[in-house]
């Protein structure tokens, strides 16, 4: 096919024309088990009944209004994540680079607001990821992100996951946030200890700076919990979100404590698509799942079963795979054979997944995945490891 579209994805020769719960049809006919799901959008699966319902209720009504007037179902929203998380406010975005991008600015907004103008650095995992916009793609620290789309960005430091020395060495009187993913999607799977996440809000309290955790791949009920920071039991001043949120529609937002909230003055930050009726209606309907009863325990509950297989599987081929990673359904398959070799050989058993770094395979369910597809996807996973021996 000659496509208009540019280059900038390395897109698979095939597509899809339906989509229901773990599954997708292709316009051939044929049924994939979809382990993607939009990487980690799709929280309820494909054209779950409970939204498809919302967003047609609310598209009769009104779809768009600009900022500049109250939209309730915004206000709604909203309500209800600061009645969930840390948060006290929260700003509406449209995607998970947006939210990033607004949660630096936050950070140095907030110094600039109490006079310590000079604390304007932001302290990044190297490697990392936080969205393909401009300063996010200098937040991650990575050469291959940044490459061709100089002048740098300033305003960034880094340290390497894991070394401690190398994060408190790289602190500053000038640093005003550390921001990192408590749960590294696109860096391998690198789940960061809860002991971990307790002792950088200790440091940040120390040294009076913030911390930003980026939920976007690893919030929304992915990690078993609403928001994966809560298995530390800690509070952090800035969370962006989005994915999961939107169960598949675009929506982004910024999380924020009190404290950091007061300076985000008007005229500080805008969008014009963001937190639209249309976008609030679907947040809404995907906050109703959540939180039903019973809901994170069965994502617990998956995980833990899907876990255990994967283990099984890890211990019966450790010629193919070295470790598997992860929390809740955001889970990796650290492989020790070619990455890609073997996605290609799931995609052609009709099982869907997505790389990561360090040669790790990105499995991502719906949060609702049923027990007999996750014995699917273990079926097919076991098959494919079989063709090494």
């Amino acid at each position: 096919m000659n496509s208009s579209l540019a280059k900038n994805y390395n897109r698979k020769k095939i597509a899809f024309n339906k989509g229901k719960g773990s599954f997708l049809f292709s316009t051939k006919g044929e049924k994939y088990l979809d382990f993607i799901q939009g990487i980690a959008v799709n929280s309820l699966g494909h054209t779950n009944p409970y939204l498809v319902k919302a967003i047609n209720k609310q598209a009769k009504k009104i779809w768009h209004v600009s900022n500049a007037f109250i939209i309730p179902e915004g206000e709604r929203l909203a309500k209800r994540l600061t009645q969930k998380t840390f948060a006290d406010a929260v700003i509406f975005q449209n995607s998970g680079a947006e939210a990033t991008e607004v949660a630096i600015k936050v950070a140095r907004k907030y110094f600039f607001s109490i006079g310590q103008k000079k604390k304007n650095r932001i302290l990044c995992v190297k490697n990392s990821f936080h969205g393909r916009t401009l300063a996010a793609i200098f937040a991650s620290g990575s050469k291959k992100m940044t490459e061709g789309f100089g002048p740098t960005v300033d305003g960034f430091d880094h340290f390497q996951f894991g070394d401690h020395k190398s994060l408190t060495k790289a602190i500053s009187n000038k640093t005003a946030a550390i921001m990192l993913e408590p749960i590294m999607g696109e860096g391998g799977i690198k789940v960061v200890p809860d002991w971990c996440l307790k002792e950088l809000r200790k440091i940040c309290d120390k040294k009076k700076i913030l911390l930003i955790l980026d939920e976007v791949q690893s919030g929304i009920g992915r990690s078993g919990k609403f928001l994966s920071y809560e298995y530390a039991k800690i509070k952090p001043d800035i969370v962006p979100i989005a994915k999961g949120i939107g169960g598949g529609f675009p929506i982004g937002a910024v999380l924020m404590s009190k404290k950091v909230a007061k300076c985000m003055t008007p005229g500080t930050h805008g969008s014009t698509f963001g937190g639209n009726p249309l976008a609030m209606s679907v947040g809404n309907a995907v906050m109703d799942q959540i939180f039903k009863k019973n809901f994170l325990k069965n994502v617990q509950q998956s995980s833990k079963f899907f876990i255990k297989k994967l283990e099984e599987i890890k211990n019966d081929y450790p010629n193919v795979i070295k470790e598997i990673r992860g929390r809740g359904l955001l889970i990796g398959i650290k492989l020790k054979v070619k990455q890609m070799d073997f996605i290609k050989k799931l995609f052609k058993n009709k099982l869907l997944t997505i790389r990561a770094a360090e040669n790790v395979i990105r499995i991502l369910p719906p949060l609702n995945v049923k027990r007999k597809e996750i014995n699917m996807a273990v079926k097919i996973i076991k098959k494919v490891c079989e063709t090494y021996n």
